[in-house]
């Protein structure tokens, strides 16, 4: 058995135009950015597919773009997570599941269900979501990762819940809603938001080797100290994968942060 989970780390989406000249060439050709971007971090998040679903063909183009050892996090779509009741939803879910997912094979990471907000747990509800969640797509399993804002989450029977169906808990660095790092899951799922635009790498050399330890920490099975949780309950230690991805903030310091915490957590981008 490993010791060890896989940790990585990257950024949201790779098309932005402040990138150009700071992360890419600025002769570099548009439609090869992806190419670009999947060497220098080792997933990617998805902001697309929250939009909108994308296609089989699309989800393969990325996947042939990109090296063998890259993963792609993916966004669920806004008409599911935006529903008043997530338990209708379930033609949503399959609809989006079944758009193509499968054809990213090994690349598929996470599947992200975010929630707004004014998005209130209602356990009843949320139960009932959460067991229409699939497990597979094509003979290709399914990790889900659940990011909430409302401080009605902040309860042990939400935590329970999660954990009853093997699903993550988002660890958020932010200032915009309560933090929480609970680990729910057989991986961890982080989104670091308080990157500042007069540090080249977003987060301070400290601040990233902090979270390259607690990314080691949890890769390892064990949790690391420091960080806020709902409850106190110890999750079983086992070697995890853990994501890191480098979201909003200032968001143009995002793939140098990823670069930066790559380095530190010694987990290097291959290359194909």
């Amino acid at each position: 058995m490993a010791k060890s989970g896989v940790i990585r780390a990257g950024i949201g989406g790779w098309t932005y135009e402040p990138w150009r000249g700071l992360f890419y060439p600025k002769d570099l050709p548009h439609k090869r950015e992806l190419e670009y971007a999947s060497r220098h971090v080792t997933a990617i998040e998805i902001n697309g597919t929250f939009y909108r679903n994308q296609t089989p063909a699309t989800f393969a183009k990325w996947r042939d773009e990109t090296p063998n050892d890259f993963v792609f996090a993916v966004k669920a779509t806004r008409y599911i997570v935006g529903r008043r009741m997530l338990s209708e939803g379930g033609e949503s879910i399959e609809r989006f599941v079944n758009s193509g997912l499968a054809e990213l094979g090994e690349k598929l990471g996470p599947i992200l269900w975010q929630f707004g907000p004014n998005k209130k747990f209602d356990p009843n509800d949320f139960g009932k979501f959460l067991k229409m969640l699939p497990q597979k797509a094509g003979g290709v399993s399914l990790r889900h990762a659940l990011e909430v804002r409302h401080t009605s989450f902040h309860v042990k029977e939400f935590v329970a819940l999660v954990r009853s169906h093997n699903a993550a808990i988002v660890c958020p660095h932010t200032d915009e809603y309560p933090e929480s790092a609970d680990v729910t899951a057989d991986f961890v799922y982080a989104r670091l938001m308080k990157a500042q635009t007069k540090i080249k790498t977003g987060y301070s050399p400290k601040a990233l080797k902090e979270w390259a330890e607690r990314a080691r920490t949890w890769a390892q099975g064990s949790e690391p100290a420091g960080l806020p949780h709902i409850e106190n309950k110890k999750p079983p230690k086992k070697p995890r994968d853990v994501f890191v991805f480098f979201i909003n903030g200032a968001k143009e310091r995002a793939p140098a942060a990823a670069g930066a915490f790559l380095a530190l957590s010694k987990k290097k981008p291959n290359t194909r």
